[in-house]
């Protein structure tokens, strides 16, 4: 049985003095964050909170947020990261699908956490948590790497989310295949802009307490408040996707960032041209990324003294990780389009309770990530569809088949499609196409209907009636030609 230290416990015993955590002018060292992780960590064992039982994390970004996962990490509970921008079904379907016992928020999404709640799941306001005794018997202070660690739901190409069970030994090696590639500096402070209930946020965290760096967090993205904390606060490492680096090269101007930036992790499907291009001009390291909730976060990377002669590639698979393109059980040559498959000990070992859905992505240890893509005569690899419906919307992912089962749920609705098209702003937004058995049904109705069942985000911009679908002979919808659709209409 493999084991090591509480990654927490073991830090705090070798860098007690280093800041860990910045939250504008609240700061705690690793000595502090373990020192409240363990208190509050008997605080709630003595409200019934156990070893392998299942907690909804369902907090905004902070620093309470952090100290919350830390420490369900003490206590060895299962965390289940909630999305606080689902609506109250999606909650509900999550909640009951994982098997929840407790859900910790904060009092500002408590009245959305309880309105979501449809069954016998215990709520905890962490601000009304008053800290324990500091003892250590009875905690997790050694932790077992196949042990559970994550739930951490994904949507499906059936429109229900699936639980990507991710193990402790999943997130060290994916914090281990990461620093192999950008290499670790003490001094290293890295920006949490993005939501930690999501894969790039809690891998921040994760990354942070194994390297023993410094994680600055922000409660929401705001360009000029990110540009601002790289310049004045040493921010070495950022995470982001396409649509917030535009955002953050607007606000910047022509000022230029600090040498001491030393990367732009960037994920979300390959960056324009134009966008890398602006920031070789101004020196700004960009490390694109390939990776999904399965994988742990990223798995393959492209350095940034290839941004521009390798544009459009996501690079090369991290150590230890491999990866193969794939065409009828075979493998395939430099340059042939296929699945991309992913292989190595950051890959999930399936989907919670959906043992038919694990089955099915597994081949020989390889795993189908349903992305499309090829490698190119050096190696890089080049995504050309990613999960091949799938719409990337301001970096959030968008499945169609989601939408469409919300949108079929309406008693007036005969058949839908959902397709992503282009926007200036997001990227792509998504664009519904119905066939509806009553007329006088608007779209302000439909979305009046919709958004009371489906996030913001998830929303289409737009909904076409039509008098058909395009379907193959075995009556699959042909996303494809939804978009030639879209062209036309």
């Amino acid at each position: 049985m493999d084991t090591m230290p509480n990654w927490l416990h073991k830090r705090a015993s070798m860098t007690p003095e280093r800041v860990a955590l910045i939250e504008n002018n609240k700061q705690l060292t690793y000595k502090q964050l373990q020192e409240k992780a363990v208190k509050m960590a008997n605080a709630l064992k003595a409200k019934g909170f156990k070893k392998g039982k299942h907690v909804g994390f369902y907090m905004e970004n902070g620093l309470e947020a952090a100290v919350c996962l830390h420490t369900l990490m003490y206590i060895g509970a299962v965390i289940v990261p909630l999305n606080h921008r689902l609506t109250g079904p999606e909650l509900s379907f999550q909640m009951n699908d994982a098997e929840i016992s407790y859900v910790i928020t904060g009092n500002s999404l408590e009245k959305k956490a309880s309105d979501a709640i449809q069954s016998p799941v215990n709520i905890i306001i962490w601000e009304d948590v008053h800290p324990g005794a500091y003892q250590l018997e009875e905690l997790q202070t050694t932790i077992e790497l196949h042990q559970l660690h994550t739930i951490m739901y994904t949507s499906g190409t059936t429109g229900k989310p699936k639980g990507v069970m991710l193990s402790y030994g999943n997130h060290w090696w994916s914090a281990i295949g990461s620093s192999l590639n950008l290499g670790l500096d003490m001094n290293d402070r890295w920006l949490c802009a993005v939501p930690m209930f999501h894969m790039s946020g809690l891998s921040i965290l994760l990354r942070s307490v194994i390297y023993g760096i410094t994680m600055v967090i922000q409660q929401r993205f705001e360009p000029r408040v990110v540009n601002q904390s790289i310049q004045k606060e040493r921010i070495t490492i950022v995470s982001v996707v396409s649509a917030m680096l535009k955002k953050m090269l607007d606000d910047l101007g022509t000022d230029h960032y600090p040498e001491t930036f030393r990367c732009m992790l960037l994920g979300g499907g390959p960056a324009p041209y134009p966008l890398l291009s602006t920031c070789e001009e101004k020196h700004i390291p960009v490390f694109q990324t390939f990776g999904m909730t399965e994988t742990a976060s990223q798995i393959v990377t492209l350095s940034p003294e290839y941004m521009l002669d390798k544009q459009g590639s996501a690079g090369k698979a991290l150590f230890p990780s491999e990866l193969m393109i794939s065409l009828d059980h075979k493998s395939l040559p430099a340059l042939e389009h296929g699945e991309i498959l992913v292989k190595g000990p950051t890959i999930t070992k399936g989907y919670w309770r959906r043992d038919d859905a694990t089955r099915a992505a597994f081949e020989d240890g390889w795993l189908h990530t349903g992305d499309i893509g090829y490698l190119d005569e050096d190696g890089f690899l080049f995504v050309l569809d990613r999960r091949k419906d799938l719409i990337i919307s301001g970096g959030e992912n968008v499945y169609p088949a989601e939408i469409e089962a919300a949108i079929l749920e309406h008693v007036d609705v005969e058949d839908a499609g959902v397709t992503g098209v282009k926007d200036e702003k997001w990227g792509e937004v998504p664009a519904a196409f119905v066939v509806s058995k009553n007329r006088s049904l608007t779209e302000q109705q439909l979305l009046d209907y919709l958004s009371e069942r489906l996030a913001r985000y998830k929303l289409p911009r737009t909904i076409t009636y039509v008098d058909s679908l395009p379907r193959n002979g075995a009556n699959k919808l042909q996303r494809n030609l939804l978009v030639d659709m879209s062209d036309t209409i």
